[in-house]
């Protein structure tokens, strides 16, 4: 089995509010159902192909001088979209996300 490049396995972090929110989870303390969510949560958009382990294994490679250590993995798979533009169907593409978990304390933010 070949080994393939962490940056074709994870393509980009995939930022939106909801990323932001799941990201800021560990800090929120006031809530007491997510007061128990001590770890980090970072959404990436990865390749349809790679699977969980292929996943971890890149983030962990790419941020190997963070020292940081996945500890859970989840995929969406996001279908694509029918778009009309000037009377035309077309259809934006679907794409893969994964939620990466990061063990407590771990994190990919720059620490000030």
């Amino acid at each position: 089995m070949s080994k393939r490049n962490p940056y074709e396995v994870v393509k980009s972090r995939y930022i939106t509010e909801k990323a932001k929110v799941l990201e800021q989870l560990q800090f929120n303390k006031s809530n007491p159902s997510v007061k128990k969510c001590d770890s980090p949560k970072y959404v990436f958009l990865v390749d349809k192909r790679s699977n969980k382990q292929e996943i971890a294994n890149a983030v962990e490679e790419i941020y190997s001088k963070k020292k940081v250590r996945v500890a859970k993995v989840n995929t969406i798979n996001m279908k694509q979209k029918a778009k009309s533009v000037r009377g035309r169907i077309g259809y934006k593409a679907g794409f893969k996300k994964a939620v990466v978990t990061l063990q407590p304390g771990d994190t990919l933010e720059e620490k000030v």
